[in-house]
Parts: C-alpha cells; sequence; structure tokens
C-alpha cells in the first residue's frame, strides 16, 4: 500500500520536524516584526543617513535570494565569530546552531519586506492625529505608542498575515544547513524508505494544515483589531435617522 510507510516511526520525526518549523517561523517573524518597525521608522525618518540605511536594508533583502542568505549567515558568521574570539586569544572553531542562523537569516528576510509593509501603514494615519497629539503636548515616543501604533497594526496586520504564511513555507530552505526542520525530516525518511511519493506527499498535507491554523489566527486577529470600528453603512444609517 503506497500509504504504510506513514505508520512507522519515521512519522513522529515528521511531527518533530513540524515542530521545529512552527518555532523557526515564531521566532522569526518576531525578530522580523521588530526590524520591519524599526526600517519602517528610518524610511520615514527626516534624518537623511538614517533613511538611506533603511533604503539600503530593503534593497539588499530585495535584490539577495533567500537561499544566498542563509548560507551568507550561516557561513559568514562563523568567520565573524572566529576573527573577534581571536581578538582575545581564543582559537577553536565557532559555528552558530543551524537554529540561531536560520532565524537570523529568515528574520533578515522578513523584516525588509515588513518595513514596507508598516511603511505603507505609518503613510496611511492622518498627519492631523500626530500634530493633534503634539498640540496636547505629548512626546514622541507616547505618541507612537498610544496613537500611531496602535493604528499601525490594524492597517499592517493583512500584508504581515501574508508574509507569515511565506515565512513558513521559506523555513524548508533551511533544511540545506542541516536544521531538522519538517523538509529535511521528509528527505530522510525518503531515503530510508525509498518512498518518496508517500512522504513528500504527507509533508504537503501537514504544510497545509499548518497554513489554515496560521490563516485561521490571523483572522481572528485581524477582526480583533478592528473590533471598535464602525462599518459605514452604519454610520450613514444613524445620520439618516437621526
Amino acid at each position: 500500500m503506497v500509504f504504510d510507510g506513514l505508520f512507522d516511526g519515521f512519522t513522529a520525526q515528521l511531527l518533530a520536524g513540524t515542530v521545529m518549523t512552527v518555532k523557526v517561523t515564531l521566532a522569526a517573524t518576531a525578530m522580523g516584526i521588530v526590524l520591519g518597525l524599526l526600517g519602517a521608522s528610518a524610511r520615514l525618518s527626516k534624518v537623511a543617513p538614517v533613511r538611506w540605511l533603511g533604503d539600503g536594508y530593503v534593497g539588499i533583502i530585495r535584490g539577495i535570494p533567500e537561499l544566498l542568505i542563509v548560507f551568507l549567515i550561516y557561513f559568514g558568521s562563523t568567520r565573524l565569530l572566529m576573527f573577534i574570539a581571536s581578538q582575545f586569544g581564543y582559537h577553536e572553531y565557532i559555528e552558530l546552531s543551524p537554529f540561531v542562523a536560520g532565524v537570523i537569516a529568515l528574520g533578515l528576510t522578513f523584516g525588509g519586506y515588513a518595513t514596507e509593509v508598516f511603511r505603507g501603514a505609518f503613510l496611511a494615519i492622518p498627519p492631523s492625529q500626530k500634530e493633534a497629539a503634539e498640540a496636547l503636548g505629548m512626546g514622541k515616543l507616547r505618541i507612537f505608542y498610544r496613537i500611531q501604533l496602535p493604528q499601525v497594526w490594524r492597517v499592517a496586520l493583512p500584508g504581515l498575515g501574508n508574509l507569515i504564511l511565506v515565512l513558513m513555507k521559506d523555513t524548508a530552505l533551511i533544511s540545506v544547513i542541516g536544521l531538522e526542520e519538517l523538509t529535511r525530516k521528509t528527505s530522510m525518511a525518503v531515503t530510508a524508505t525509498r518512498e518518496p511519493f508517500t512522504w513528500y506527499l504527507t509533508a504537503a498535507f501537514m504544510y497545509l494544515a499548518l497554513t489554515v491554523i496560521a490563516t485561521v489566527l490571523l483572522n481572528y486577529f485581524e477582526k480583533h483589531s478592528r473590533r471598535h470600528e464602525v462599518p459605514v453603512q452604519s454610520s450613514f444609517k444613524k445620520l439618516a435617522e437621526g
């Protein structure tokens, strides 16, 4: 039978790989959101060098394939760490774990695209709100957290949701540096059992299940963020009745 292999020990391995995929996705998303907010703030800055830094970050991320970024972080970090350690008299071999290198690489990539999502969200907020807050004596940091950020999340969530779904599938790229996530676990099962169709189809269903779960959660957060909005039709109806 085609699916007989589903009931041997490799099923547990694929589940473990799925858990690792989720861990990488969550960690890279958290890092990417922080970088996206910083990148958007930099691109909207009135200080030219800061704005150039933000533009350069986005340009580099857009111009280099994700797989090359994974390789550059994994192998380049080893040289950097060994150089720093050598300055303190330590000459042993040092390298980042595949998990850390993968999270950094995917986080950088996510942050580059999230920068544009957040930038668009910031621009969608009417400038008059910031001007009114400044007139009330609010500082820049307080304006950011109390006025801008809550609205930015609501506007940016749909775009961020798409990026998270793409990121979840991009975790497969980290398998090339040895991280035993879902794709690598699947390849190991294929090599051992010589049943590629069975295992790759199983992995496809697992990725699909993760995508469905993530989509449901993202839709919930999006609706929750808009819970205080009043539909335009209701506003017009109230005006007409009043």
